[in-house]
């Protein structure tokens, strides 16, 4: 009897101290979601580049060679480098069109910079969300200028990469790329790039979207390339307050600097490309929630010789239904 207490006893040590291992790793387990929290490492160093100089020679090549050399570990990706020559419209909108869509920390550095080597001031903008964007002020920021809480001026003879000083024409690579770089990996400082502007910089003209009686007014904002999509600057909340639904039938009148380029009389509007015959006219909202007009699998824009920017106006009325 004694015996058969003792095993007992010995089998119950064992299952006694299993128990507790487990309840040691199940209040481990609670208490790791906390501590991986706490320890979560931070997002890696990130910069995207866009520029007008293409790929068809070494400039954006060089780019990236100098952002390597200051930081080896840095993650660089291209926003676009197919902006027309010297189109800083087009700069503004492909900033709009991709920023809000990247992590805090992000650093942005845009280069179209027709005035390079001149007393254009070069700057760093901080956003709401903590991104920074490195780029010439000359109206490049205008399309996120309500998201920028500071912008402060770069001292070009600080921040520019070692050896380049008689360098007068690819600042891309000498001063933004370079300090681009510098501020993702955390070398420099946003506060230590110059001294603080507010948010003052330089703004291009916008057209602002309206609704004018029956009509619809706003501005060719970007061509949609390859395609040619017509996008406009009116957005989908225009377009639901003025009663258009999916199915009615719009007019489109397309000008630029009040002269008529191309006139779509029956354009239905729709969801998507597809709902309407090969080669015809379609209104859809695009991936901005903005009104855009299209051939379906054609260049509406190719068709009609439209192009893009403030001086592109579009005018857009629902067409009354037949009786």
């Amino acid at each position: 009897m004694r015996a058969g207490r003792v095993a007992c006893l010995v089998l119950a040590v064992p299952v006694a101290l299993a128990a507790g291992r487990a309840l040691a790793a199940q209040g481990a387990r609670a208490s790791a979601p906390a501590a991986s929290r706490a320890a979560a490492p931070a997002a890696p160093a990130t910069l995207v580049l866009q520029s007008d100089f293409g790929t068809r020679d070494g400039a954006v090549a060089a780019m990236k060679g100098v952002a390597t050399g200051v930081a080896p570990a840095l993650r660089i990706h291209d926003l676009t480098h197919q902006i027309a020559p010297f189109d800083i419209w087009e700069a503004a909108y492909r900033l709009r069109q991709v920023v809000p869509y990247w992590p805090a920390r992000t650093v942005f550095v845009s280069i179209v910079d027709p005035g390079v080597g001149t007393d254009r001031l070069g700057v760093v903008a901080r956003t709401r969300r903590g991104q920074l964007i490195v780029t010439p002020d000359n109206g490049t920021l205008t399309l996120v200028a309500d998201s920028i809480v500071e912008v402060r001026e770069i001292d070009v003879a600080r921040q520019r990469l070692p050896g380049s000083e008689r360098s007068h024409t690819f600042h891309g690579r000498d001063v933004f790329a370079y300090l681009g770089a510098r501020l993702a990996s955390g070398q420099v400082r946003f506060e230590d790039v110059g001294p603080s502007r507010g948010t003052q910089l330089v703004r291009l003209p916008v057209p602002v979207a309206r609704r004018d009686g029956d009509a619809l007014r706003g501005m060719v904002a970007m061509i949609d390339r390859p395609y040619g999509n017509l996008w406009t600057n009116i957005p989908a909340a225009l377009v639901d307050g003025a009663g258009w639904r999916i199915g009615d039938t719009l007019q489109v009148v397309v000008a630029f600097e009040g002269a008529t380029r191309a006139q779509s009389f029956a354009v239905p509007y729709v969801e998507s490309f597809g709902h309407v015959a090969v080669g015809e006219p379609v209104a859809y909202l695009n991936s901005l929630l903005e009104l855009a007009v299209a051939l379906n699998q054609g260049s509406y824009a190719e068709r009609y010789g439209i192009g893009a920017g403030p001086g592109w106006t579009v005018e857009v009325r629902r067409r009354p239904a037949r009786p």
